[in-house]
């Protein structure tokens, strides 16, 4: 797999690497023959990231950072000699109905799911020019078109990283280097798995979608990774869509007499 890619001695920056997508991604990436660099705030979970990618025969660099710290973020720009893909996972949900919610709590998601995406691309744009064949990826939601209710600025953040991801794809394609999204719809992960052990909440969620099962992080990160590839080599721009078809049981939500049950 790794040869079809073409993706072997290339380096990837993964923020939120410390679990759920981000993990999930640096664990392919690493497995087509990426030597990852894997970013989260929690120190316990970069050091136990690595040892799993190493453990499983890649090659990978742990960093402490916070997507909202603008100048570790630059520090750590300057520290690393090589990157030529850059994957945004790292990702905060809060509840909230827009009309209650506080500024702060705005702020805190703005902060960590757009803005910080905007600081590592920003960063790192100078390594991916320089490597003539970069690529950026950042993880959406199919929630940037569908609005989920209350779950405060989440679905607002990641309508912010579409589009800006589009305007990157813009700007920076005549420069070698390709920006795409991925928007899951219902992933499995451990910012979301307190959901999972309520009631029934699992086994309504899997029959809610028409594959029959929510995503794993997995299946997100072979999206990801084949984005990141040369098999992607002429899309950039793009929004893919990785829901299990989720997005589309909208219209079939609404009761038509006659039509089925």
């Amino acid at each position: 797999m790794s040869n079809w890619l073409g993706l072997s001695g290339r380096t990837a920056v993964v923020t939120g690497a410390g679990g759920g997508i981000g993990k999930a991604v640096a664990m392919e990436l690493s497995a087509a023959g990426v030597h990852c660099y894997l970013l989260d705030r929690s120190a316990d979970l970069v050091d136990a990231a690595v040892s799993e990618v190493t453990q499983s025969g890649g090659s990978a660099t742990g960093a402490v950072c916070d997507v909202t710290d603008e100048s570790a973020i630059e520090k750590l720009a300057k520290s690393i000699t090589k990157c030529d893909i850059l994957v945004n996972a790292a990702g905060l949900v809060r509840p909230g109905a827009l009309a209650d919610l506080q500024t702060a709590e705005w702020d805190a998601l703005l902060k960590v799911n757009l803005t910080g995406y905007f600081l590592m691309a920003r960063a790192f744009t100078p390594h991916l020019v320089a490597s003539g064949n970069g690529s950026m990826v950042h993880i959406a939601s199919i929630s940037s078109t569908n609005p989920q209710g209350s779950s405060g600025a989440y679905s607002v953040s990641k309508a912010g990283v579409v589009i800006m991801s589009k305007q990157l794809a813009f700007e920076l394609g005549a420069k070698g280097v390709r920006s795409n999204t991925v928007s899951p719809g219902l992933v499995r992960t451990p910012m979301t798995e307190a959901y999972y052990q309520v009631g029934d909440v699992a086994q309504r969620r899997d029959a809610a979608v028409p594959i029959g099962r929510v995503a794993k992080p997995e299946d997100i990160a072979d999206v990801v990774t084949f984005l990141t590839s040369d098999r992607a080599r002429y899309v950039t721009g793009a929004d893919i869509v990785a829901d299990g078809g989720f997005a589309q049981t909208l219209m079939s939500s609404v009761p038509r007499p006659g039509f089925g049950d």
